[in-house]
């Protein structure tokens, strides 16, 4: 039986399911001094994000990176800025909000060869993101930043908390036990 000598023996690195928002550029073929590129989602792409994410709007969300590297290696440098709507923690009224978040990311090709033990300590401290199958996805790299900038506590501009009134006090249960008890002063007495 024949062998088809361009398939790999070594199993290829699978791709994660696209999420709400998918970008893929082709870390092979980057030009030599890198590209700039700019993902801005779709109006179907963000209402699908913010279903993810669980906010009720994305307004507006756009991830502009400068991509430097080769098929092995790359840098993804860049900021993802977004106008979406939260629910107040206070108020639990809606209200808009800025997301701004720098990026700054390292990618790799999945190592086929024994890493040396100064690779190995490198990648335990700050391993890179994994370049899959030759491709970045930057419309990942946009989606998760969005969500790292997000408020996980988030307050509407003058919202404040007032505490409640206090109630009036509840009777004891046990109040009445009270007067059952013998006074201490009594048997010291005695």
């Amino acid at each position: 039986m024949a062998r088809d000598r361009n398939k790999s023996t070594e199993p290829a690195t699978e791709a994660p399911e696209p999420g709400p928002l998918s970008r893929l550029i082709d870390a092979e073929r980057l030009p030599k001094h890198g590209t700039d590129i700019t993902v801005t989602a779709s109006a179907e792409e963000m209402a699908a994000l913010a279903e993810t994410l669980d906010i009720p709007a994305i307004h507006a969300l756009e991830g502009v990176f400068s991509v430097e590297g080769s098929g092995k290696r790359a840098s993804v440098k860049g900021i993802v800025r977004a106008r979406v709507s939260q629910v107040c923690g206070v108020s639990l009224d809606p209200f808009e909000t800025e997301v701004e978040e720098e990026v700054d990311l390292d990618f790799a090709a999945a190592q086929r060869r024994k890493l040396t033990p100064e690779e190995e300590e490198q990648r335990r401290i700050d391993p890179p993101d994994e370049i899959i199958n030759g491709k970045i996805d930057l419309g990942r790299v946009t989606a998760e930043f969005l969500a790292l900038g997000l408020d996980p506590f988030p307050r509407k501009p003058g919202a404040v908390f007032e505490e409640p009134a206090p109630s009036e006090p509840r009777e004891n249960p046990f109040g009445a036990l009270a007067g059952l008890k013998p006074d201490d002063d009594a048997e010291t007495k005695g």
